[in-house]
């Protein structure tokens, strides 16, 4: 597996979070509806665990509560 580092601002992590979980919410219940559609659930494991990475990134705190982690709006 080859591991990258990426820079990004605050901004830019908690767009990219919001906007993989409104994939991963597609992909999980909006797609299945249309006919054809071949699912993955390994892939939306992963997706989920990546965006609750990316969330305990964004605000660690929240991780050592145990409060649930929100994009901001």
């Amino acid at each position: 597996m080859i591991q990258l580092t990426l820079k990004l601002t605050m901004k830019e992590m908690e767009l990219l979070a919001a906007l993989a979980s409104d994939q991963l919410f597609r992909r999980e219940f909006i797609d299945p509806k249309f006919p054809g559609h071949k699912g993955n659930s390994g892939d939306i494991a992963l997706g989920k665990g990546l965006v609750s990475r990316l969330r305990t990134l964004m605000n660690p705190d929240a991780a050592k509560k145990g409060l649930p982690v929100r994009a901001a709006q």
